[in-house]
């Protein structure tokens, strides 16, 4: 009897223990192994080249408005380095929306005020575990630039430069059904920028 009491005991503290170290809390306590990971999130200067920010006109010569990308890749990996029982397609990682919002440094940061409000976006990438995957995602839309604060830079009525830093968050599961998320952030560079027209060709 003693032995099955000894037994049942050690049973207990074993699977108290599982539960305890299976616990991420570098991913906001899930229980998945896996790690998402923000490797890079790159925008385009007004030339349309890839920069480490993004320069967002606020209104084209011909008065209309386009939503801005971003190109952001997104790493998996197991949070155990070399896992008990090896890596599967469960510590593969699906994500399916991302949220962008936006702050200043002067702390002026009410949404439709000082910053565009913010907005939640729908993804559907797989990033497989010991990989990467690059996709893009809108990180300014059309709406915004039509709307206060955007609204008057490009009728003019505001000058200059308006600088805001955009904090992306990701959402997505394992393939076990377990949450997993990452953060990122882009600096982004609100004017009317003046458009340069294509050079004429010599004869």
């Amino acid at each position: 009897m003693k032995n099955t009491t000894k037994t049942l005991s050690i049973i207990v503290i074993a699977s108290a223990l599982l539960l305890f170290t299976s616990c991420n809390p570098i991913e906001n306590k899930t229980e998945s192994g896996s790690m998402l990971t923000v490797e890079n999130i790159q925008g385009t200067d007004i030339s349309g080249k890839a920069a480490s920010y993004l320069q967002s006109d606020v209104l084209k010569s011909d008065n209309t408005v386009t939503a801005d990308t971003a190109a952001v890749t997104l790493s998996a990996a197991t949070l155990d380095p070399d896992p008990l029982l090896g890596e599967s397609q469960y510590n593969d990682v699906l994500v399916t929306r991302y949220m962008v919002s936006y702050s200043r440094t002067d702390g002026k940061n009410v949404p439709g005020v000082d910053v565009p409000y913010p907005f939640e976006g729908s993804l559907s990438v797989l990033v497989r575990s010991g990989s990467s995957a690059t996709f893009s995602a809108v990180v300014v839309r059309e709406v915004a630039k039509l709307e206060p604060p955007l609204l008057a830079l490009a009728e003019s009525r505001a000058e200059g430069v308006m600088q805001v830093t955009a904090r992306i968050d990701f959402y997505g599961n394992d393939l076990a059904s377990r949450a997993v998320t990452a953060t990122g952030y882009l600096a982004i560079f609100f004017a009317n920028y003046a458009d340069t027209e294509a050079a004429p060709e010599v004869n």
